[in-house]
């Protein structure tokens, strides 16, 4: 007989806790804001998968990164599957990574949120923007892929953008957020 799901959910969450604060009590008085920034780490993983999904389905089917608007395309499908990380990203860290941050209204934390991830979210509109056909054929180049189209070149390319605008967001949405929208938190 199987488990119930939420049950087994249940479960894993706990052993990934305990995982966290286990690995977090190395870091002695610092603890707590390590387990904070290793839930948020795993938030945003789970947010990245989010974001890069719907990038590339938008991308393989009604936005696809070729043609007279391939650089609009780009940046609304980057922009969409942003908004929709970052949503879920919202709900996670605030049940999750900051769940005593609760004190505060949520309305006001999510306009906080999103202004945070609003700023991070320009910055990547322009970098993915202007680097996702260099990096494109600088990956293809890489790898020797001479048979690519434009379109996968475009879309390879704005793949890499983005995971490294992504990179340079956490830390901003990190210590941002950790200041300002959940500054209630010990």
């Amino acid at each position: 007989m199987t488990e119930p799901i939420a049950t087994s959910q249940a479960k894993t969450r706990f052993i990934l806790d305990r995982l966290i604060i286990w690995f977090a009590a190395y870091f002695g008085s610092k603890s707590k804001e390590v387990e904070r920034f290793l839930r948020f780490a795993i938030v945003g993983t789970i947010g990245a998968i989010v974001d890069f999904g719907v990038l590339n389905i938008l991308q393989s089917t009604i936005l696809p990164p070729s043609g007279p608007n391939e650089v609009l395309y780009v940046r609304l499908a980057t922009g969409t599957s942003f908004t929709l990380a970052v949503i879920n990203n919202f709900i996670w860290n605030r049940y999750w990574t900051y769940p005593d941050s609760r004190s505060r209204p949520i309305l006001l934390q999510i306009v906080q949120f999103f202004i945070v991830n609003t700023t991070a979210v320009f910055f990547r509109l322009i970098f993915v923007g202007i680097v996702y056909a260099p990096l494109g054929e600088l990956v293809q180049s890489v790898l020797g892929q001479n048979n690519w189209n434009e379109e996968t070149v475009n879309q390879v390319g704005t793949n890499a953008g983005q995971a490294i605008a992504s990179g340079i967001a956490m830390f901003w949405n990190f210590f941002v957020n950790r200041y300002w929208t959940y500054s209630d938190v010990e």
